[in-house]
């Protein structure tokens, strides 16, 4: 990454609070904006007094005509900013929650250790890196792969009380941890939540796919959308960041922040 020009005042504030030289409003001055600001810049929000509440964010990117991926992935209409922007808001997370058919698409591996976050981490009581979260009703996942074979911390499996036996039992036996949060096969928003906040995971972070971010909106448990907006066209048919049923009536949210680097739009916003 080049450079990250701040849009609003807000933005630049929340850099220059953990002592970066954020750029001032007015003309954007082009230079690189180092790790520390932009965490500062996407830091989740105090948790007050008394035991902190969960707080849910999203981080997705879309292409100019509301393409979510291309040719099912979402890296061709990403940036190097944008990778940059993704590892910090990991490095941020205590748990990272993802929908199944995402870990099979997109290849999914463990969250890794960065040393540029390793003091942060152990100053704020996290682990060295955030555990993975899948959502799965059926738990038709290879547990072969290096996210259940090699993770620094034990990925964990969202699923439903009628979920397969043997399956839960192969998960186990990879050395997954199982929660169960839904009654039936599928897992409920508010109680996948609960469940991880149970494990003292409150700073949350999803990366989709469009199906679970959908059935997050309409559960009304999503705090914080992290939204790229790529300068890219792509027509065709792939999904938008979320899928599913629509709300009965649109959610609004409110621009926290807004930075831009070579077209690209990187947006927070937050419910009020």
């Amino acid at each position: 990454m080049r450079r990250l020009f701040p849009v609003t005042e807000e933005t630049a504030a929340q850099a220059r609070a953990d002592g970066g030289a954020a750029a001032a409003p007015g003309p954007a001055v082009d230079r690189e904006w180092g790790l520390a600001e932009l965490a500062a810049a996407y830091a989740y929000p105090d948790p007050g007094p008394g035991a902190p509440r969960p707080w849910l964010r999203a981080n997705m990117v879309s292409s100019l005509d509301g393409a979510a991926q291309h040719d099912g992935h979402s890296k061709p209409i990403s940036s190097a900013a944008d990778m940059r922007i993704f590892g910090t808001l990991r490095a941020l997370a205590d748990v990272v929650l993802v929908g199944a058919e995402t870990v099979r698409q997109e290849g999914y591996r463990p969250a890794r250790a960065r040393a540029e976050f390793a003091g942060a981490r152990a100053a704020a009581g996290q682990a060295p890196v955030p555990a993975i979260a899948i959502v799965s009703a059926s738990l038709d996942l290879d547990f072969t792969l290096p996210l259940f074979t090699s993770p620094l911390v034990p990925t964990l499996i969202l699923t439903g009380a009628a979920a397969a036996p043997d399956r839960v039992s192969a998960a186990e036996k990879a050395g997954a941890r199982v929660l169960v949060a839904g009654e039936g096969m599928g897992v409920e928003p508010a109680r996948a939540v609960e469940a991880l906040a149970g494990l003292g995971h409150t700073r949350l972070l999803t990366e989709g796919g469009p199906r679970l971010l959908g059935q997050l909106i309409a559960a009304e448990v999503l705090d914080e959308l992290c939204l790229t907006v790529s300068p890219t066209l792509t027509a065709g048919g792939a999904q938008r960041i979320a899928g599913g049923p629509s709300v009965a009536v649109p959610h609004r949210f409110e621009l926290v922040s807004l930075l831009e680097e070579d077209g690209f739009l990187f947006g927070r916003y937050r419910r009020p």
